[in-house]
């Protein structure tokens, strides 16, 4: 049997044809003026889906990059955060700060709990001299999402910035940047934005400008102030990734056209599709509050979770993600995440059911494909 390849992972993400296919096109300059008129577009299309009027920094890394550059450009030795450590990423922000010597007030949730806006603020008011509180919109590792727009509300109230990572969720979940007093956003280019790895992204509001204006943390490649420079000439400080950039112009000029709020609608609806199936064969979501980047779906007893993650990948080609450490084998993830459609889901909760069988689950076989079938019509258009 031929067996072809099915990617349903958190990133990276499919990409569509017509994004593959401007790769093959011949390389151009990037000091030319035909590169500084695509970059300038990207850089416009980015300001529509960050939600901002503010300028959006594109940097050729991947977005932990950009989560340094947030760090870097913000504070100066000695200085107080907070961070929101509910998985990998959360746990990430708190890592980078230490490596730079910033005092960390780390808050450790277990790994699909939620964090509401008044337990922020209370740790706001017991942590005097706070200059910035690190969160993520959508936990890669867990499948929860926070309320960012809450948290946006209680920050804005107090000197402190709030730096908010949006690799994975920005352009599948809420989030615009202007509107929930969001003062530095970064994000990733291998998610919803619909392109390979290797770019990431970063805007500042003017509160935040006003740190940078003052931060001395060292940095050199990841320099806002260079940035900003550049941009204003057209360019970038460093050689950009040059086919990158122009395959996010053809992506992005794909979300425009669809428009910011089918793009969410979309996966709002991929997301309850997904939720209705694994539910419907007696499985239990991980996140208190899960969102519709991704499905993380905690493994039933008596099954080897690394074990059906590796089946569904190697038998069946459905290549979903597992759990991080220290949870490798209690959950797994399905990603419903950028150029993915109805049937996707109806792919992965397939092979699911057929790794279950093979692992002696008992269920009611194609309950899932029901339970999903139900939202998608319901919502097809």
């Amino acid at each position: 049997m031929i067996k072809k390849y099915y990617l349903l992972s958190p990133g990276p993400t499919p990409i569509p044809p017509d994004v593959l296919a401007v790769a093959s096109e011949p390389i151009i300059h990037h000091r030319t003026p035909e590169f500084s008129e695509i970059f300038m577009q990207v850089s416009e299309g980015l300001k529509y889906v960050f939600g901002t009027k503010e300028d959006v920094f594109i940097l050729t890394s991947s977005g932990s990059g950009a989560m340094e550059a947030a760090v870097v450009n913000t504070l100066s030795p000695g200085d107080k955060v907070i961070t929101i450590n509910g998985g990998k990423f959360g746990e990430r922000w708190g890592n980078i700060c230490q490596a730079y010597g910033v005092e960390v007030k780390e808050v450790v949730l277990e790994w699909g709990d939620d964090f509401t806006p008044d337990q922020l603020a209370a740790e706001l008011r017991a942590n005097a001299g706070v200059k910035a509180v690190f969160s993520t919109l959508s936990e890669t590792s867990s499948g929860a999402v926070y309320d960012i727009k809450g948290y946006g509300e209680v920050v804005s109230k107090t000197d402190a910035v709030l730096v908010v990572d949006g690799i994975s969720g920005l352009g599948a979940t809420p989030c615009p940047m202007d509107e929930w007093s969001v003062d530095v956003l970064v994000a990733g280019s291998q998610k919803s934005f619909m392109i390979p790895p290797g770019l990431a992204y970063i805007a500042f509001s003017p509160k935040a400008w006003k740190l940078v204006e003052s931060a001395k943390l060292p940095k050199f490649y990841f320099d806002a102030r260079k940035a900003k420079k550049n941009l204003e000439k057209q360019t970038t400080p460093w050689t950009p990734a040059v086919s990158l950039i122009i395959q996010q112009k053809k992506a992005l000029d794909i979300i425009r056209n669809l428009g910011m709020e089918k793009l969410l609608e979309h996966h709002r609806v991929l997301g309850e599709a997904t939720r209705a199936g694994v539910k419907a064969l007696g499985l239990e979501l991980l996140a208190k509050n899960p969102g519709n980047i991704l499905t993380a779906v905690k493994v039933p007893a008596g099954i080897d979770g690394s074990k059906l993650v590796k089946t569904m990948q190697a038998k069946y080609q459905a290549y979903i993600a597992g759990a991080q450490d220290p949870n490798k084998g209690k959950f797994f993830r399905i990603a419903h995440l950028g150029y993915m459609g109805a049937f996707d889901i109806i792919t992965a909760l397939s092979a699911l059911e057929m790794t279950l069988d093979d692992l002696h689950f008992a269920f009611e076989k194609g309950s899932s494909i029901r339970g999903a079938e139900k939202i998608l019509k319901e919502n097809w258009q």
